[in-house]
């Protein structure tokens, strides 16, 4: 003889099951908001490196320069060949060559009218959380839409003096970029052959 059911334990079987359920969508939401949440957190973090290293490999360019140029007749920058140049002691201007920290591998460098690495730029084409408010030495990219817009360099567009707006440095009678002030576009450069330290 099959045992009888009450209708309440139907029910309470029933309530158990919706807040079973219920509780799985919670968790899931959760979950869901926390990796977003994660995520956001880490790309604030390598966006934060990005432009620490990007500013500290943009001062080394530019005491490199003023370092080569000291006592020579010829005017102009000078920049180093490889990153690793720039590491090299007796003197060196950089700690370390740094990889890009958006995608972890090698920049795309921004090559002079004249030979070398005049600047560098993540190849990534993530959109910044940083729109705003930055460093006085990367101030030109106030309101760049990707990483790949954000260009350290020597010379850069946020000092005193630089080029006329929309010029290339080093280049006579060079066509004026679509805004003011918007940095030399870079060409994709072959690998420099150095060792690149994540």
């Amino acid at each position: 003889m099959m045992p009888v059911v009450s209708s309440q334990t139907r029910n309470e079987r029933g309530v158990t099951y919706l807040m079973l359920m219920f509780a799985i969508v919670l968790i899931g939401i959760t979950t869901t908001a926390a990796a977003k949440q994660w995520k956001v957190m880490v790309q604030r973090e390598l966006e934060a490196d990005l432009l620490a290293k990007g500013i500290e490999i943009q001062n080394a360019l530019a005491l490199y320069s003023a370092t080569r140029k000291a006592g020579r007749v010829i005017p102009g920058e000078v920049y180093p060949q490889s990153l690793a140049e720039l590491t090299r002691p007796p003197k060196p201007f950089l700690r370390k060559t740094y990889a890009d920290p958006m995608t972890h591998g090698e920049w795309e460098y921004l090559r002079a009218p004249t030979g070398g690495i005049m600047g560098v730029r993540s190849k990534s084409r993530g959109t910044p959380f940083k729109k705003h408010e930055f460093p006085q030495v990367v101030r030109h990219f106030e309101g760049r839409a990707t990483y790949y817009d954000w260009v350290f360099q020597h010379p850069n567009p946020s000092a005193a003096g630089f080029f006329p707006l929309g010029t290339v440095p080093g280049q006579q009678g060079a066509a004026p970029n679509s805004a003011a002030g918007t940095p030399p576009t870079a060409s994709p450069a072959p690998p420099s052959g150095e060792s690149l330290n994540p």
